[in-house]
């Protein structure tokens, strides 16, 4: 099937994904206020385009920590994708290898970072703070083995947000499905009604980070570190001081504090705190290229996109996944067409504006 936006294979996903697991997918914390917010504070820039420009040559490539890429993005980590589609995180990574955008292995992949990894492409490696520092610091000498290119170091979850969805459901991973960078067994699959075992299982692995547990990773690993989960501008500063390759402007897609700020409204005041000192993304609520040029004229140098490529997983496997690249290419290059900007650097000059109305 031809998908003509990625809101015709949000639907197709939908209609194929049992309804505890479209909620474990599609849902935020709380009463999802961050979640909605995402989209609407997207949906309120508008970008100001310049005429007559020259537009020979024009390309959607970028460079992304030192490496050029296809496409201003990388896929962001998702947990456990064998929820959606058999295949799980190689379906993924192998959609993201042939797009020649960078695929982030998560730490609760459903498949052994090893094996993704062996698929090729541009892996980069998300890091979740463990209890136990000796685990966590073997996860990224294990990534560094495996080829992976960074370690995105997820900074925002000190334990799992309420997710209320989750809750009313009492989800908990099926048998066939498993944190398969830890033991095969957790409490992750222990039903209990009006809680998450997946949050059940989170609260018992993992550990508040902090500015040393930075300083720890920073030390072990010759990898860029990137710091996802950054909102204010003073913790961007300080990301920079502890020696951070790049940083992730994200509230977690809406899962974690309810009533975090967008992301894309303090991207600007956090690209111009940090003065191309470190690389700047965005994260959360990304749907179109327009919102990617978006995000490119508020100083990102590119941005993360996680549901999306779920989506496709769930309606068509890798080929479902291809799709999702294939028009978010589409419309990046007619955007940046449209506005006068031959490349995404050239987008980062674009004025934008905040309507008063409505």
């Amino acid at each position: 099937m031809t998908y003509v936006s990625l809101g015709d294979l949000e639907r197709a996903a939908r209609d194929v994904l049992p309804g505890e697991i479209w909620d474990f997918l599609a849902g935020g914390s709380g009463a999802e206020a961050s979640l909605t917010a995402n989209r609407t504070a997207l949906d309120r820039v508008f970008v100001v385009p310049r005429m007559l420009c020259d537009l020979t040559g024009s390309t959607t490539e970028a460079e992304l920590l030192g490496r050029r890429a296809a496409l201003p993005m990388a896929v962001a980590p998702v947990a456990y994708q064998r929820l959606f589609h058999p295949e799980g995180e190689l379906a993924a990574a192998r959609a993201a290898r042939d797009a020649g955008v960078p695929y982030t292995i998560c730490t609760l992949s459903s498949v052994p970072l090893e094996e993704v990894a062996a698929v090729g492409g541009r892996p980069w490696f998300q890091l979740y703070w463990l209890r136990d520092e000796k685990r966590s610091l073997e996860l990224v000498r294990r990534a560094e083995d495996a080829g992976c290119e960074a370690i995105v170091f997820t900074v925002d979850v000190p334990w799992m947000g309420r997710r209320w969805r989750d809750m009313r459901n009492g989800f908990a991973l099926p048998e066939s499905v498993t944190a398969a960078n830890f033991d095969a067994g957790s409490a992750a699959h222990r039903r209990t009604r009006g809680a998450s075992a997946v949050a059940d299982h989170t609260a018992r692995e993992f550990a508040p980070a902090t500015w040393e547990s930075v300083a720890t990773v920073r030390a072990h690993t010759d990898l860029p570190v990137v710091l996802k989960g950054i909102l204010a501008a003073e913790d961007a500063r300080r990301a920079v001081e502890a020696g951070a390759d790049g940083i992730v402007v994200s509230n977690h897609g809406g899962r974690q504090l309810d009533g975090a700020v967008p992301g894309i409204e303090v991207l600007g005041e956090i690209a111009a705190e940090v003065s191309g000192r470190c690389e700047v993304l965005l994260d959360g609520g990304i749907r179109t290229g327009g919102d990617i040029l978006k995000a490119a004229a508020l100083g990102a140098s590119g941005v993360l996109v996680g549901r999306p490529v779920m989506w496709g997983l769930a309606a068509a496997g890798q080929e479902g996944v291809r799709q999702v690249f294939e028009l978010l290419a589409a419309e990046l290059r007619n955007a940046l067409g449209l506005a006068g900007c031959d490349s995404v650097s050239a987008a980062g000059r674009l004025g934008t504006r905040v309507p008063r109305y409505g």
